[in-house]
């Protein structure tokens, strides 16, 4: 599905930050299907995530960000909620971006659009998907978010009911929230057709297992290592049979309804 736009506040980009940006766009692409694109790896010729080297401001691992129209009305919301600024603004690559910290420390980039406003598909396998905030302080986190974006926590779920939604004022499930063990970090997440075959492939391709494939109620997901430890998930929706039935109106003729199960 090709997206054009995102909701303020809500996550419109993910990137891999790499000391070996060719090993790793070789590990991913065949992972998920992608184009490496210099920065930026392809799906089916569309931006799908980025690709960045290492440096002191930007440590391995993948970091989403947030769609901002105003930076710094975005960023002084993040300081008087408690949070900092990792980074100062930069230019560059279609927009304006910076790199924000929680108080518990998981970091974030915010991004101000203009020729780029992010991903451009996703609801399908290997395009990104809700992020997760790994906390062990789901209250003050709640609180920061809350006061930063917006953001409204939704009841938890999951087998073990430790898991959370972070919601849209407008009610559109953006993020996820599950407990750490101990500290607070974002983890990137991606689509896929199959979560066991995707954890095969990426044994296969040098990755490792963190925790095998579990049911969320919505799906499946499978916590991984790439080949360099940095740590991403998968998840794999549950399919929802769509069931077709016709009836007769007197008055404007016959009508179709359509009803998950």
């Amino acid at each position: 599905m090709r997206l054009r736009g995102f909701a303020p506040g809500t996550p419109c980009w993910v990137e891999l930050a790499s000391a070996d940006p060719a090993r790793a766009a070789e590990f991913y692409a065949r992972l998920f299907g992608w184009e490496p694109a210099g920065d930026r790896f392809k799906l089916n010729g569309r931006a799908a995530a980025g690709l960045t080297r290492t440096r002191a401001d930007r440590p391995q691992g993948w970091m989403t960000y947030l769609t901002e129209h105003n930076l710094e009305a975005s960023l002084l919301r993040v300081h008087e909620a408690g949070g900092r600024l990792v980074g100062e603004p930069t230019d560059g690559h279609g927009g304006r971006s910076a790199v924000i910290a929680d108080p518990a420390g998981a970091v974030l980039g915010i991004w101000e659009p203009r020729d780029f406003t992010g991903t451009q598909v996703g609801g399908e396998p290997g395009t990104m998907t809700f992020p997760e905030l790994l906390t062990d302080d789901a209250v003050a986190a709640a609180r920061f978010y809350g006061q930063a974006f917006g953001w409204l926590l939704r009841d938890e779920y999951g087998s073990d009911g430790t898991r959370g939604e972070w919601i849209t004022t407008a009610h559109d499930a953006m993020a996820g929230l599950a407990p750490s063990r101990g500290g607070s970090w974002w983890r990137a997440a991606f689509q896929v057709a199959d979560c066991n075959e995707t954890l095969e492939d990426c044994r296969a391709y040098g990755g490792t297992v963190i925790s095998g494939v579990a049911e969320t109620g919505f799906g499946t997901y499978a916590e991984l290592l790439d080949p360099w430890g940095v740590p991403f998930s998968i998840a794999a929706p549950a399919s929802v049979p769509i069931e077709l039935t016709m009836q007769l109106n007197a008055v404007s003729g016959m009508e179709l309804t359509f009803g998950g199960y």
